[in-house]
């Protein structure tokens, strides 16, 4: 792996191997609290104003992981693995490792068969002086609570399950759910989830190290809510033409939101980029 953007004069051919864990987690931390973006030591980015102005409020950083092919695909046949690589899933082992809560859509925790965060000992000493738990909490965004609440998810979590539903969800599919072991937060007064509901409603139980992995509609509605502030995107060198979602999927914004580039890394052809909301 190298380091492509942006480039010092500590930046050599050497920089082309495999990076560890721990290179990884620091090329991939999360801005500190009342800093100006970037990584801990990183600093001054035109346009990244404080965390805490720029976020859910509180300190809350929000990032999305998410692999596209070259023509725009988010997936193949249903799945991202197709279009993945060792390295994107090193990194999306990195991202679940500094992050306190992973939000996913319900449909995706189906269609990718998720199971819960496992504690890693390569992250463990980093989580502790962070003040994190052991593992992050997988948090589900689901209006209609239509999950199988059997599945390992919310029956052998090292940290308890999160369903994060809207008011008018059903008072029986809630009871099975808590039932199972999983904690039912409400985020939206209708039957869906508002997202700047659910990133305050996280953020209340201490969870502000935030990563969302999908998928489309969900990626899109908190893009269209205004609280995504920074996507890590792999551009997969794969083609898969047919009809596959894009990464982010939902009505058209008014204006296209603006991003700006904070780092490309790359390996065997995949671009690994971090982008930050302007």
């Amino acid at each position: 792996m190298r380091r492509l953007f942006p480039v010092t004069d500590q930046t050599t051919a050497a920089d082309d191997r495999e990076w560890s864990l721990d290179e990884l987690a620091e090329a991939y931390a999360y801005p500190e609290r009342g800093t100006a973006g970037g990584e801990a030591a990183a600093g001054d980015n035109p346009g990244h104003g404080p965390v805490e102005a720029r976020s859910g409020g509180g300190g809350v950083w929000l990032r999305a992981n998410m692999v596209s092919s070259l023509d725009g695909a988010a997936q193949h046949d249903g799945r991202s693995q197709p279009i993945s690589s060792d390295a994107d899933m090193r990194i999306f082992g990195t991202l679940r490792g500094l992050a306190d809560a992973v939000v996913v859509g319900a449909e995706t925790v189906r269609l990718e068969g998720y199971r819960p965060a496992r504690a890693r000992e390569a992250f463990a000493e980093r989580r502790a002086a962070a003040g994190q738990g052991p593992a992050p909490a997988i948090a589900v965004v689901s209006a209609s609570l239509n999950l199988d609440f059997s599945l390992p998810l919310f029956t052998e979590p090292l940290v308890p399950t999160l369903l994060l539903t809207g008011a008018a969800a059903s008072p029986e599919r809630i009871h099975e759910a808590e039932k199972a072991g999983a904690e039912v937060v409400v985020a939206g007064d209708g039957p869906g989830v508002e997202p700047a509901r659910a990133v305050h409603a996280l953020a209340e139980r201490g969870l502000v190290r935030l990563l969302t992995e999908g998928g489309p509609r969900m990626l899109g509605q908190f893009a269209a809510a205004g609280v995504l502030d920074e996507l890590c995107l792999t551009v997969s060198p794969t083609m898969t033409v047919g009809d596959a979602q894009r990464i982010a999927g939902g009505p058209g914004l008014p204006d296209p939101a603006r991003f700006a580039l904070d780092s490309v890394l790359e390996e065997a052809g995949f671009l690994f980029t971090r982008y930050r909301r302007l």
